[in-house]
């Protein structure tokens, strides 16, 4: 079992309280809830970050013309969102050939928000992590790449086109800022789970003076796992790993090591 970083910490106390820093799901359906239900845990969804759109009228001073491109790079959701909106805003025809290349299965799938997922090219990295996107990336190197990205993107992928010399162009379609606590707004939670490392900026934008403390600190991608480490926290779960593809599926794991330690 590869369990990166899921056992750390798993004594200090009972997690009985979670902060998802994504939005809740709209559908009501989603394996946090069910986590909620099983473990008598309770999961709040409050961002830590919100995405802004970079509109059509600015896009354009980047001179990325969309169509000169026969594959695009995704490695969001927000990536997919805005590329759509912005080709809609454009009044832009996808070529029913344009290849899509993810960074996991998860963004992946989300494609079919928009497209025909069985009718189309689609590609995507095994762990969700950026070599393993690369890897699939290098055996379509005949490609022209448009990556998608926010405007305070993982500079990592430059050094991983720069390594595989992939042919690309960057369109920036969003931007990431910090998604301000009020005040009045409560942040007493026995574990908070990232996504970005721009959330967890926005954790010490929001509080300054902040501790740690016994509080579990979990992650998703190995760039949001850095900025843990960078401003000096404990990192206690980490994923995806091979065993655990999601973070709730990490996440219920550590739970669950978590209660059962609680009991000795």
């Amino acid at each position: 079992m590869d369990c990166k970083c899921l056992t750390k910490n798993l004594n200090a106390l009972k997690i009985k309280k979670v902060l998802v820093s994504q939005p809740k799901p709209e559908n009501g359906k989603s394996p946090y809830f069910d986590i909620a239900e099983k473990y008598n845990v309770k999961i709040d969804f409050r961002p830590f970050i919100k995405v802004d759109p970079i509109l059509a009228k600015e896009f354009r001073l980047q001179r990325v013309n969309i169509p000169d491109y026969t594959a695009v790079v995704f490695t969001s959701r927000h990536g997919i969102d805005h590329f759509f909106r912005l080709v809609q805003e454009m009044r832009i025809n996808v070529s029913e050939d344009l290849k899509y290349f993810c960074i996991s299965e998860t963004v992946a799938f989300y494609l079919q928000k928009y497209i025909q997922f069985r009718k189309r090219k689609v590609f995507y990295g095994a762990t969700g992590k950026l070599p393993e996107l690369f890897q699939v990336i290098s055996k379509h190197l005949e490609e022209n790449f448009l990556m998608v990205m926010s405007d305070n993107h993982n500079e990592d992928i430059i050094s991983y086109i720069n390594q595989y010399q992939v042919k690309h162009g960057i369109g920036l379609m969003y931007r990431t800022v910090s998604n301000d606590f009020g005040p009045d707004e409560e942040f007493n939670y026995d574990m908070v789970l990232f996504f970005s490392p721009q959330g967890v900026a926005s954790l010490l934008k929001n509080f300054p003076n902040f501790e740690q403390n016994d509080m579990h600190i979990g992650c998703f991608g190995a760039s949001t796992a850095q900025s843990v480490r960078d401003a000096k926290l404990r990192l206690d779960l980490e994923a995806p790993t091979k065993e655990f593809t999601s973070m709730a599926m990490a996440l219920e794991y550590h739970i669950k090591e978590n209660h059962k330690s609680e009991k000795k």
